[in-house]
């Protein structure tokens, strides 16, 4: 049955009658949302920044990682560092300094691999694909896969525990936007995958069910596949290859730029892209309360415009119910204009439920990052 809200549309006091637009002069819009921004809202215009705290204590504190500084490496992405999880989640970092020793396989869910840095191959079940700096390599549950970069390769990884992957319906954008599914690739039985099945010695698979790792020894290279078809299988796309929406009259949500969905969180991307043209039109993402999911973004390349003193490869956590927005640089750069577009690649995490933050991850917190929004509301 489909919901029906019980609050109708009401306009009180000195208010915008356009979302993220025309606000009243010297006034900062604050978004209050049901399901992500989906659902009902609420925009208060207020005389200050809601985030101009000059302290901030408890436990809804946000949190900032530099993933980059782990020095915890492993041949098996079962030993990656494990960042945050629930039961629906598990997002893991890892640093691969060379070819995986043993093939992997999550029986658990569907694994998206998002390669922050490196290039080299993926060796699976189905195939051969190169990989490099940028692509989001989406591996079905059960798959049997290895990775042999050039060099090293810092990934991260993303676990759609007991669910799977599945790409966002576009509506009345069509199925062509922001990305055509024709710009997904699929593995090849290619020469390279060829070559490797040639090396075809006794060869491990560490295969991870609930949580726990069972290894089944083979005399020989089970990658043996001499042909497949069907409609299931990994995929690869780059974030270069994605066309973000965007108007000129009106700050889309985050949601707009969804990549892939799970049945409890979303993956979303976030791309180079003009900024809003139209002088009524707000420039940088709004102040908002996520108040039905916790929201994760990390950071992999370019100029993060919205957030201070963050580099690539760090990682932002805003619990639900936190009021954020952008810093006070953003503002500033909003208010004077001194840009004209972005310039940042992100992956942006939102989950239904709660995280936990993982237990190898607290050495390289930035403890300070709450306190990155002071001096707004003076």
């Amino acid at each position: 049955m489909a919901k029906k809200w019980i609050t109708p549309s009401h306009i009180e006091g000195e208010a915008s009658r356009q979302a993220h637009a025309d606000m009243p002069s010297g006034t900062y819009e604050r978004e209050i949302s049901k399901e992500g921004f989906f659902g009902p809202a609420a925009f208060m215009h207020h005389k200050r920044p809601p985030t101009g705290w000059v302290n901030f204590e408890g436990p809804l504190r946000p949190r900032a990682y530099d993933l980059v500084k782990l020095d915890q490496a492993g041949a098996s992405p079962w030993d990656a560092s494990r960042v945050l999880h629930n039961n629906a989640t598990d997002i893991r970092f890892w640093n691969l300094h060379g070819a995986m020793d043993a093939l992997a396989r999550n029986g658990d869910g569907d694994q998206l691999l998002f390669i922050h840095k490196g290039e080299g191959d993926l060796f699976c079940d189905y195939g051969h694909l190169a990989f490099e700096a940028g692509d989001y390599i989406m591996l079905p549950r059960g798959t049997m896969w290895r990775l042999a970069p050039k060099e090293s390769a810092a990934i991260l990884m993303i676990e759609a525990t007991n669910s799977h992957f599945t790409l966002p319906d576009k509506g009345l954008l069509g199925p062509h936007a922001i990305f055509d599914p024709a710009m997904m690739d699929a593995p090849s039985i290619n020469h390279q995958f060829k070559a490797h099945q040639n090396d075809d010695g006794e060869t491990c698979v560490m295969i991870k069910k609930c949580g726990a790792i069972s290894v089944a020894t083979y005399p020989y290279n089970p990658l043996d596949v001499v042909g497949w078809h069907g409609e299931l299988s990994p995929v690869r796309i780059n974030v270069r290859h994605i066309r973000p929406i965007m108007s000129h009259r009106y700050h889309v949500p985050p949601s707009a730029h969804t990549t892939f969905l799970s049945d409890r969180f979303v993956v979303c991307t976030f791309a180079p892209r003009p900024f809003e043209t139209d002088p009524g039109a707000l420039k940088v993402p709004f102040f908002h309360n996520n108040d039905d999911y916790d929201e994760v973004l990390f950071y992999h390349a370019g100029d993060f415009f919205s957030r201070d003193n963050i580099d690539a490869g760090m990682m932002t956590f805003h619990p639900s119910g936190f009021t954020h927005g952008p810093h006070p640089k953003a503002l500033k750069n909003m208010l004077e204009q001194t840009k004209s577009a972005t310039d940042e690649y992100a992956v942006m995490i939102d989950t239904r439920d709660p995280l936990e933050v993982g237990n190898d991850i607290s050495s390289v917190e930035n403890k300070d990052y709450v306190n990155s929004w002071k001096n707004q509301g003076s």
